[in-house]
């Protein structure tokens, strides 16, 4: 049976988030392909959509076309972060009115199936997931207490602060000499490429973004 690839375009909040998220995504396809008939090979493609002055369905929509005009995309896998302890908000207020106004466009010319990614939240929850590897990437020995990394990462409110918080203190136990200055910014895409699916699977929201998935593989007939 020949290998069956699917066209996904995805686009994120920020552009910073692309750095973090898009070997997430492409792993987390490509693990639950395992799970399709045949062979099935997703092929990921970053969006680069102008989001200038439009709603978040208008967005939504113009991504939803764009994709189809430069691969041929079958999948619009779209983030946005919760900003809340949980993304039924987000999925009320922003991927519903999106998803109803993309159905009634013309199929020939807008991918009609979304796949939501909604971190709790922000993103940075999710590089929460694995303490032991965002402490290697850090350069710290220092304890979760210590660094006061040490709740479930989908309870904090503001886990983006709590890692700037803990580089600032896992920075304090270097000399001048050893020290360099490291920015939040300079790991996204190191914990993104490394950090493994069994630990983001610990987190409901990401558990849902691969019941999403599945959902989307299932409309394609991929899928039971």
């Amino acid at each position: 049976m020949a290998t069956k690839q699917v066209f996904i375009g995805y686009t994120t909040e920020g552009r910073t988030d692309v750095r973090f998220l898009e070997k997430i995504i492409e792993r987390s396809f490509e693990e639950i392909a395992f799970e399709c008939f045949g062979d099935v090979e997703p092929v990921i493609w970053h969006l680069k959509v102008n989001k200038t002055g439009l709603t978040f369905k208008e967005y939504a929509l113009l991504a939803a076309r764009q994709g189809v005009d430069d691969i041929g995309m079958m999948i619009l896998c779209i983030h946005v972060d919760a900003d809340g302890p949980t993304n039924q908000n987000a999925l009320d207020t922003m991927i519903a009115p999106a998803q109803e106004l993309i159905n009634v466009q013309d199929n020939k010319t807008t991918c009609k199936i979304i796949v939501p990614i909604i971190p709790v939240q922000m993103m940075e929850s999710w590089m929460l997931a694995d303490k032991v590897l965002l402490k290697t990437e850090i350069g710290t020995t220092k304890t979760d207490n210590e660094l006061k990394i040490d709740r479930a990462p989908e309870t904090i409110a503001d886990p983006k602060f709590i890692i700037e918080e803990a580089i600032r203190i896992a920075q304090q136990e270097k000399t001048k000499r050893r020290r360099r200055e490291l920015n939040i910014s300079d790991i996204y895409l190191a914990i993104g490429q490394k950090i493994s699916i069994e630990k983001l699977s610990q987190l409901q929201s990401y558990r849902q973004f691969q019941d999403n998935i599945r959902r989307a593989y299932r409309e394609l007939h991929l899928m039971k």
